[in-house]
This record gives structure tokens, sequence and C-alpha cells, in this order.
């Protein structure tokens, strides 16, 4: 069905209403496979360099997708099963963390394990690097010292609690098995099969054209001399990403991932399939499988989203399902708010035209 929108009456209509504009990319692909798309905002403020469709944004916690597909990859080689112990994975020691965990449980949220950034009483992710500086923090490895020694919150497998220390656990096990650094394995058997040929894990001291800066924006204008209210976000995350969050991408090149994923092109048809089963039950309408959520309406899935959020980051990157198959929407925005919300306003619509 082919179904379009107003990109820019949207997020208008979002703006309306906005502490900060929004400034980032959106593309929608609808089912008939036609595109619109627009940029918005300043990938360099400074430079008053305007961001396009083809602009590169940090996609944060975005990525942890990528993680579980080259998970899933190993897994297909028999190279490792999701049952296997993070003991036997790995040969890093674990003091405190229960023998049960195993890979399943890190694909899922449902290990147990401490997590470096505890999104369940954290809320400030650049206040970590206060302590430990940013620009240390360019390996998996680097991570463990954040929470190596820490004790368990629960039980494996006993709920969902969202972890990026379990994605850093995936990452090491990447590097183990394959024999390559993390960011190498995903650049060559995802990215470069994809032909993501706009995405990588660039350091954040050294981005490539066409990159936009990210934007910490303070509402009421305090921050800076100048009263402009704003800085970026080079000193608030890790110098360079890795499994749990901080590669660059663009709206095109998320497109390319799901049309490889969902074509059985990164995996098997049996092993995609096992990917996005919604193996956690989040809340009524979320659900989450490898590395992936889904969003159930009226019992039915509704899409598949990967998102993320840090500082100077907002995306949501969606694959429709049920009555818009090949329907996308990609929203990436070098700033710290929006995405979601530009998000549902279109998952609104498409709701309401799948209901007719």
């Amino acid at each position: 069905m082919k179904v379009q929108f107003d990109i820019q009456a949207i997020v208008e209509d979002y703006n309306q209403s906005a502490a900060v504009p929004f400034s980032g990319a959106v593309r929608f692909r609808d089912a008939a496979g036609q595109s619109a798309e627009r940029g918005f905002g300043y990938a360099n403020r400074s430079e008053q360099i305007r961001n396009e469709p083809d602009t590169r944004f940090g996609i944060a916690s975005g990525c942890k997708i990528f993680t579980a597909v080259a998970i899933c990859q190993l897994a297909e080689q028999g190279r490792l099963r999701f049952e296997d112990l993070l003991g036997d994975v790995l040969e890093q020691e674990f003091p405190r963390f229960d023998p049960a965990v195993n890979v399943h449980h890190l694909l899922t949220h449902s290990s147990g394990v401490p997590d470096y950034f505890d999104e369940e009483v954290m809320s400030d992710f650049s206040e970590l690097w206060r302590k430990v500086p940013a620009y240390s923090i360019k390996t998996p490895s680097d991570f463990l010292p954040l929470f190596q020694d820490g004790a368990m919150k629960f039980s494996p497998g006993s709920r969902f609690s969202y972890c990026n220390s379990g994605f850093i656990l995936l990452g090491l096990i990447v590097e183990r098995l394959s024999g390559q650094s993390f960011t190498s394995y995903v650049e060559e058997h995802i990215f470069k099969a994809c032909g993501m040929t706009d995405s990588g894990y660039f350091a954040m001291d050294r981005l490539p054209e066409r990159t936009a800066l990210g934007y910490i924006d303070r509402v009421d204008g305090a921050d800076g001399a100048d009263g402009a209210g704003w800085r970026t976000n080079h000193f608030s995350l890790p110098i360079i990403g890795g499994p749990d969050g901080g590669a660059f991408t663009t709206a095109r090149d998320m497109e390319k991932f799901w049309d490889a994923l969902l074509g059985n092109r990164l995996l098997s048809e049996e092993m995609t399939s096992q990917m996005l089963t919604p193996h956690m039950v989040v809340s009524e309408k979320s659900r989450y499988g490898y590395g992936v959520w889904m969003t159930y309406m009226n019992g039915e899935l509704f899409k598949y989203y990967v998102m993320g959020s840090d500082p100077g980051v907002t995306m949501v990157s969606s694959a429709y399902a049920g009555a818009q198959p090949g329907c996308q929407l990609h929203v990436l925005g070098n700033i710290e708010r929006g995405a979601g919300a530009i998000s549902s306003r279109i998952d609104s619509a498409l709701a309401a035209v799948r209901s007719q």
C-alpha cells in the first residue's frame, strides 16, 4: 500500500511544543517502495552546516542489533550456542557473577549482571566519564573495570532489565571467537555485507565528512559565557563506540541494514526468525528479541525497531510488519530528544491506516 507523510509538517508539529527544535534527518519508505526524506537543523552549529538526508549520526544503543547479528552469525557457524555459559566462552574472571549466566541471557537483557550504566537508577551517561576519562575507553575490555567485580542484580533469566554491560560481554565473545576486534568484525561482516558505505565506528576526535556533531542543550541557556546554552558531546561519550553503542550511520544505511536482515542476507531464515522472536515480554505492547525491540498492537506484531539515546544523540529506526510490510522509518538526531516523539506520530498514523 502506498502511504506517504509530510515529514516537514510532522516535525514542525513536534517543534511547536518542544523545548529544543528537532535536529537530524528523517527518512520514510512506504510499502510500495516510495521514499521521502529530509534534514533538519545543523550538523555543525558553529559553521552553520545543515543536516542533510545523507548526514551521518551517532546512534547510541541503536547499534546493539549489530552485536546481536554478529553473535547469531557465529552461532550459525557453530562457534557457539546460545546456551553456552559465560564462563565457557570468555577467559576473564567475574568473581561475583552467577555461573548460570549464558549467551541467551546477555542477548535478552535477562542476565542480571551488574550494569556499568544502570538506567534503572542512573540518568546522566556523561557523569561516568568524570572519574574515568572518556578518551581511555577504546575497546570492549576497557569497560571491564566498571562492572567486572560487581554483584548480580537478580538470578539469570528471572526478569528483563536493560543492561549495557551484557552487550560489552557479547562484544568480547565476538572478539575471542572471531579473532578480530569487535568494530572490525561488524564493519566487515555487517556494514560491508549490507552496502552500508557511510557507516562505521568513528573516533570522536576524528570524525569523517558529513558527520553531525552531537549537541547537549541547556534549555535555560545557563551553559556558556556567550549564552548559547549548548555544548558538543565530545567529552560525554567514549572516544570510540563498541558493542553496546556508539556507531555512526545514516538513515539510508539503516534502511539497507533492515532490508538485508529481513531479507535473510545476514543470517539464514531460521536464524533470523530466532533473532526476531519475542523472547522477553517487557510491557503490554513491548517485546524484546536478540538486540531488537518489537511493538505489538491488539496482540499482533506492529513493528521491529531499535532506539538509542546518549548525550547529543536520539534515534529510532523502525521496520514495520503486518499490513505495512516493507515500510520503514528512520529518525536520527544530533540532539537529545525528538526521535521518539516524531516516530510515535508516524506510528499512530500508520496504525490508523492499518485499522481501516
